[in-house]
């Protein structure tokens, strides 16, 4: 997983399902700039990844990587089309549930 997460491996034909470690990692994940990214996806429905880059102003291979990582953990999944990949939201929300007294926390999504 963390060689997907690094770019390096592809995603594994399970990753549409929404998989996280923990809280942490989701939080790591979800950086105001890959809030923004989604947001733009959801929003703008980039038809590419170079089109995604237009709207976003970031380079096609900063993209590819936080997509395959957003991708590994089911946030969105990438439908080829031709020659081309276009990113697709896969979730609305993410429900957290912390557990300050444990580490129970719970994450759903809707």
């Amino acid at each position: 997983m963390r060689a997907v997460a690094r770019g390096e491996k592809p995603a594994p034909p399970d990753a549409a399902e929404v998989s996280f470690n923990s809280v942490e990692a989701l939080t790591r994940l979800l950086t105001p700039e890959n809030r923004i990214l989604l947001a733009a996806i959801r929003d703008r429905q980039p038809q590419s990844i170079a089109e995604l880059g237009k709207m976003t102003g970031r380079a096609p291979s900063n993209l590819t990587r936080t997509l395959d990582k957003l991708e590994a953990a089911g946030l969105v999944r990438m439908e080829t089309i031709g020659q081309r990949k276009m990113p697709i939201p896969t979730i609305r929300k993410i429900h957290v549930e912390i557990d300050p007294f444990s580490l129970n926390d719970r994450m759903e999504t809707a």
